[in-house]
């Protein structure tokens, strides 16, 4: 008795839905929420120190961002050069490397964003 079936390894299995009630699934920018992105002087900001779940290394976070991921991308160019450490966005929020809560608390006021200091 000899299978007739295709070898899963030679090419890559197809769509197989059998149903769709709303058409391609492939358009994705329709789940899509838009962001409304808030000039920096009506976003509230806080800026914390956390080393929580990071093996003791302390990372400043500042959250509560309203804007588009290319806006952060660019805000975080800017404040690793100023603070001269490393760091990333994850989630609408910023995180730098170090503590460095005083500094970014100056350079963030000085580029017109409300920030205020959260935690201890």
């Amino acid at each position: 008795m000899s299978s007739k079936r295709k070898n899963s390894d030679s090419q890559p299995t197809e769509n197989r839905v059998v149903y769709s009630e709303f058409g391609n699934q492939n358009n994705s920018a329709a789940f899509e929420r838009p962001i409304q992105e808030l000039p920096p002087n009506q976003q509230d900001l806080r800026v914390q120190a956390s080393s929580k779940g990071r093996k003791g290394k302390t990372v400043t976070v500042i959250s509560g961002f309203q804007a588009k991921p290319e806006t952060l991308a660019d805000l975080l160019k800017k404040l690793k050069t100023q603070c001269g450490a490393g760091g990333t966005v994850k989630e609408n929020t910023i995180e730098l490397q170090g503590e460095h809560k005083q500094k970014l608390l100056e350079i963030l006021k000085t580029l017109g964003y409300k920030v205020k200091i959260s935690g201890g």
